[in-house]
């Protein structure tokens, strides 16, 4: 009788183990595939036409051209101190999704560059490039990892700083374009400025909306526990309210601020440690007032 209970028990253990791995399975073939998007994109469309994207790729692509150094080879070696600075920020998991889709990135990158160019019109580039780009990068984003190392900087930036990751990101590309503009001629980065607002457009669309800033409101019955997880492992403090469900009683209602590489983990977080939490994400447009944030 013992022993069928023990049985019994461990079914669901069992079960619950192979969800998460058939999950961690689907999350991983979904950031070869966004990978693979995203490189057609740049081999097929964007540097036959020497249109830059944004961050160490556009980087990478500036490189490629004054020294014919592989692209492959440069957007892995160019975002290894990124990798390293955003296992820092964002932990072992990050780093784990992040390396992979940079190396499926820069694999497919080395299978794409051997095939025929799909344009040589600048125009369709900027357009069908731009989108295809988004597209990919919008994939790998959504299921927690990273192709271009830039946006984990502005991370960090943001958390000691209080800088905005958006316009951080802008900068460091204004500046990349303007380096392109001299290199390359002007009319070249404005292509890769349109480009990659096309990109940030589709992105946004792919990520249902994302934008920088979201902000969750978490109605739990753990209120003091998520806070402390969100706040210890992702730096950002709570506001926790009170709060009464016409059924369900007396809740914790908690309110939180952060950015768009953070929502996957902020899911993760949160179904550790509360899987019947209920968690509105919603668009920050606009934020005023001192946002107080753990120090890293």
């Amino acid at each position: 009788m013992a022993e069928t209970v023990k049985k019994i028990e461990s079914q669901p253990k069992s079960g619950s183990y192979v969800r998460k791995i058939i999950k961690l399975l689907w999350e991983y073939l979904m950031l070869a595939l966004g990978s693979a998007i995203a490189a057609f994109a740049i081999e097929e469309f964007l540097v036959p036409c020497t249109i830059l994207d944004g961050g160490v790729v556009g980087i990478s692509i500036m490189v490629n051209n004054l020294t014919k150094i592989r692209l492959s080879l440069l957007t892995i070696a160019l975002n290894i101190p990124f990798l390293i600075v955003g296992y820092k920020v964002l932990g072992r998991k990050f780093l784990a999704k992040a390396g992979f889709s940079m190396m499926m990135f820069s694999f497919f990158l080395e299978i794409f560059a051997p095939m025929t160019n799909m344009t040589d019109e600048y125009l369709l580039a900027v357009c069908f490039g731009g989108m295809i780009l988004g597209i990919g990068v919008g994939l790998v984003i959504s299921f927690g990892g990273c192709l271009d190392g830039t946006e984990t900087v502005a991370i960090l930036l943001n958390r000691k700083y209080d800088l905005p990751v958006g316009r951080t990101v802008l900068i460091f590309n204004i500046v990349i374009y303007s380096v392109a503009g001299l290199l390359f001629g002007f009319d070249r980065a404005m292509y890769s400025l349109l480009t990659y607002y096309i990109t940030s457009k589709v992105l946004d669309i792919v990520e249902n909306g994302m934008n920088q800033a979201k902000a969750a409101m978490i109605i739990t019955n753990d209120g003091k526990e998520i806070a402390d997880m969100i706040y210890k492992r992702m730096g950002r403090t709570v506001t926790i309210l009170e709060g009464e469900g016409l059924i369900s009683g007396r809740k914790v209602v908690l309110y939180c601020v952060f950015n768009r590489l953070e929502v996957y983990e902020l899911k993760r977080l949160i179904s550790e440690a509360d899987a019947s939490a209920f968690v509105a994400i919603n668009e920050v447009s606009e934020i005023i007032g001192n946002h107080i944030k753990k120090k890293g």
